[in-house]
């Protein structure tokens, strides 16, 4: 069965860190660009950070506080959050696209387009 599956949300509080985790089955990453996106309610979804082989993205939103990584190994991307605040509350997605079709910023600022697959998301809350 082909899927992406998220883990690592979680309540945590202002200031704090989550590292996510996005783990493909089913296919192989390392033909594919990788990225993280976010709804919050009421909210449209945005790209958070992309990664296509060496190049990454990030949102200016996130720029400095997370970073984005691959272990081809274990067949995952990461997502390390830090420094969050409560408008980094909101359903955490991974999706893939095949690395010929998009670029990794392409990716990131067009999140309704084209994705070959989605995960189910994780939730994160930052809260006191």
């Amino acid at each position: 069965q082909l899927q992406l599956v998220e883990s690592g949300g979680g309540l945590v509080q202002p200031g704090g860190s989550l590292r996510l985790s996005c783990e493909a089955s089913g296919f192989s990453l390392d033909y594919y660009a990788i990225g993280w996106f976010r709804q919050a309610p009421v909210k449209e979804r945005e790209g958070v950070s992309c990664i296509r082989t060496s190049s990454t993205y990030y949102a200016d939103s996130v720029k400095g506080r997370f970073t984005i990584s691959r272990d081809s190994a274990k067949n995952t991307v990461y997502l390390q959050m830090n420094s969050l605040n409560p408008e980094d509350t909101a359903v955490y997605y991974c999706a893939a696209v095949h690395f010929v079709k998009r670029t990794a910023q392409a990716m990131c600022v067009t999140p309704d387009y084209g994705m070959d697959y989605w995960g189910k998301g994780t939730l994160v809350t930052v809260s006191s």
